[in-house]
């Protein structure tokens, strides 16, 4: 080894002895001290970890910090849970251990208590710490039991912008660990979070939750009946289909199909009518192996309506070489419209060749006419 390089070893060393003592003084005066301490630690502790690396995170939560930090949630003083809380979120941030821990020291009870308060600040921030702690997959069941669910969806009509996009990507995290998502999430959500796809950029992440939640509500009869009456509803799934990322569009064109599924007479129409086809063809050329799927499933319910509402084979002829042409251009559009209406024409023959087998298999020989 070099001098230099010695050297540097030394001041790393001093460096890190002298931090560990100072993380020690801190989990002193906040495990011991009096109340305008404990507050004075906290903020120490939001202050030195909050560009630190885990491995300080880490050594703080090693000092005993976390449980004292916890119980000053309940505190009646303001102040000491708004310290005590930026200081958990930033040691919760990129150290899953410690997120386990928070939850684990009793964090959850006080942390919805904080999503009902008036103080729009400490609400947001009891929100972004539900986020955080959500992302933690052993955290998932215990915040999903807390009741902080319905809470966490009040907010997405009623908190500031970063405040909602908290409560979505909470809500996000709390479904995807969730065996039957249904139960915590409200259908008071669909409303908000359909205003919120309206107004966001449909192939970001943001709009990628929103359409997964969308997709989990339209599960139920309640949700698909406020998708469909909300303001724009439909019409939004539709312009997210066209416009979104792959996954946007794969849980876009799910909460479509799932709403035609249901009942086609009821919702057929209404998709309809919001211009989906182009959307929709598009999307089985492009979209994943999934999307594509659902796509052409809800071409088929779309296009097996009544004569007066059926494509006519020129529009539909159409609209697929405008498709082409995005996709492939102008000189392999022809070739590539060709291609995909062979498609629809080999499917829709395979379904209809599946009902007749449907209804040769299930007929008595009652049913069946005499010669």
């Amino acid at each position: 080894m070099g001098k230099e390089e010695a050297v540097m070893e030394v001041e790393e060393e001093t460096w890190n002895r002298k931090k560990q003592t100072l993380i020690e003084e801190v989990a002193e005066k906040l495990i011991n001290g009096d109340l305008d301490a404990k507050i004075q630690a906290a903020r120490d502790i939001r202050k030195l970890v909050r560009k630190s690396s885990v491995k300080t995170r880490s050594k703080f939560a090693a000092a005993g910090v976390i449980e004292p930090l916890v119980s000053m949630l309940i505190s009646t003083n303001l102040h000491a849970r708004e310290s005590s809380l930026l200081a958990l979120l930033n040691l919760a941030v990129r150290n899953e251990r410690n997120k386990i821990r928070i939850v684990t020291s009793g964090s959850i009870p006080p942390l919805v208590e904080l999503l009902k308060f008036q103080n729009s600040s400490l609400r947001e921030l009891a929100t972004a710490a539900i986020l955080t702690l959500s992302a933690a997959a052993p955290n998932k069941p215990m915040i999903a039991a807390s009741g902080a669910a319905p809470l966490l969806v009040q907010i997405l009509s009623s908190g500031s912008v970063q405040g909602r996009v908290d409560a979505v990507t909470a809500l996000h995290n709390l479904s995807t660990g969730s065996e039957n998502p249904n139960l915590i999430l409200d259908v008071k959500a669909v409303s908000p979070l359909i205003n919120l796809l309206k107004e966001c950029k449909k192939y970001s992440k943001f709009a990628e939750k929103i359409t997964a939640l969308l997709e989990i509500l339209s599960n139920t009869e309640e949700g698909r009946l406020v998708i469909s009456s909300s303001d724009g509803g439909i019409l939004t799934l539709v312009e997210t289909v066209e416009d979104g990322s792959p996954v946007s569009t794969e849980h876009a064109v799910g909460a479509l199909l799932t709403l035609c599924q249901s009942c086609r007479n009821k919702y057929r129409e209404l998709i309809l009518k919001e211009g989906a086809i182009p959307g929709l063809l598009l999307l089985t050329v492009e979209g994943t192996t999934e999307a594509q799927e659902k796509a052409r499933t809800l071409l088929d319910l779309l296009r097996d309506s009544s004569p007066e509402n059926r494509l006519t084979s020129s529009v539909l002829e159409r609209i697929v070489y405008d498709i082409a042409k995005q996709v492939d251009g102008t000189d392999k559009a022809a070739e590539t419209a060709k291609r995909l209406l062979q498609d629809m024409v080999h499917r829709s023959m395979e379904l209809s060749m599946s009902r007749i087998q449907l209804r040769a298999a299930s007929s008595t020989p009652s049913d069946i006419p005499s010669k």
